[in-house]
């Protein structure tokens, strides 16, 4: 994975207010850390950021951080957002030693078609999008891929279906499902409907006296005549 160059800018002045001039300005703040890095607050420009990051790589991008002059290996870890708008509003950089394994998430892609699992009206349940990988940074794919070709109802795709690349190793469990062929919805309704089914209307239920569909008997309750 090639790096991208990013230019950042030390020095910001902290607090809220601050923070929002810098957003109003078209910059996003930040800092910068890592092991043997004391925490530098940083701003980068939000259109250069948004390039960055819009790669296939995505959020896995190894990022050359210059910082008045010195360079630092970096990965973005954590991107705050505006709730309502989506866009960023501040980052978090880490540094990263290219020789050292990190963790990261990649999107999972599905390849193929089941046609078996078409043909039966089955319904293709994706489970998994993502799997957590560990690798050296420049080693982390853009995406893993999985057939789907050979689903049929009852059947899925695991984990451990995942032709890793070299180098990249998960920890995640490899009987985990990431794709199933489940059976039609309108057939699993049908079978919902039967099981809940209620008696057929005019038979009793088992064990209940039938009705008579008479009144109560006479002198019983309150009484009806006059006074």
């Amino acid at each position: 994975m090639a790096e991208i160059t990013l230019v950042a800018e030390a020095g910001r002045p902290s607090g809220s207010s601050a923070a929002r001039r810098l957003r109003h300005d078209g910059r996003i703040p930040a800092v910068v850390y890592g092991p043997g890095v004391a925490a530098i607050p940083v701003s980068v420009a939000a259109r250069d950021l948004r390039a960055a990051l819009s790669t296939d790589a995505g959020l896995n991008a190894v990022l050359s951080l210059q910082v008045d002059g010195k360079k630092f290996l970096t990965m973005a870890r954590e991107l705050q957002r505006h709730p309502v708008r989506g866009s960023v509003t501040h980052v978090d950089f880490q540094v990263v030693d290219p020789n050292r394994e990190v963790t990261a998430e990649v999107t999972i892609t599905l390849t193929g078609e089941a046609l078996e699992l078409h043909r039966a009206d089955g319904v293709l349940e994706q489970q998994m999008f993502s799997l957590t990988i560990k690798s050296r940074p420049a080693d982390i794919p853009p995406n893993l891929e999985v057939d789907i070709s050979d689903l049929v109802i009852g059947s899925a795709v695991r984990v451990s279906d995942i032709v890793l690349p070299p180098d990249v190793v998960t920890e995640v469990d490899p009987d985990s499902i990431v794709a199933a062929g489940q059976p039609p919805r309108v057939q699993v309704l049908e079978e919902g409907a039967l099981e809940g089914e209620a008696p057929p209307e005019g038979e009793a239920a088992e064990g209940a006296a039938p009705s008579t569909g008479e009144g109560p008997a006479e002198g019983g309750g309150e009484s009806g005549g006059e006074s």
